[in-house]
């Protein structure tokens, strides 16, 4: 999830092209709805995005769909960006990652955190 079109156009591209199942959205209200249509394995969310951001949309899904992994991405904000992932992270993002990030880090982490093998579903 991103609210800048280009960027996450291209992080669904990359994630296509590299075998992944890939399901955009905007922002955390379009993601919520998104998860609601079925399990995901993984989510990708920007943490400085409008209507609900990803601080919001992390806490969610934590409590909504636990089995479902999450990296969190930001570039800062009024606050800097490493302070925002550390928010995301003591909340329960399994990842962060500061943008930018070279495409090479970004497949890597996706495919560790799916390497670890499935959380238990609730």
């Amino acid at each position: 999830m991103d609210d800048e079109p280009a960027f996450r156009e291209l992080l669904g591209q990359f994630l296509e092209q590299a075998g992944y199942a890939v399901v955009l959205a905007a922002d955390g209200v379009a993601g919520g709805r998104c998860l609601a249509r079925g399990p995901f394995d993984l989510v990708l969310t920007d943490l400085i995005m409008p209507e609900m951001d990803g601080i919001e949309f992390i806490t969610q899904v934590r409590r909504e769909h636990p089995a479902t992994r999450i990296i969190a991405m930001s570039g800062g904000g009024q606050i800097s960006g490493r302070e925002y992932l550390k928010l995301a992270r003591g909340l329960g993002a399994h990842e962060i990652l500061e943008k930018p990030f070279p495409q090479e880090k970004l497949l890597a982490t996706v495919a560790d955190i799916l390497a670890a093998g499935p959380v238990a579903r609730a």
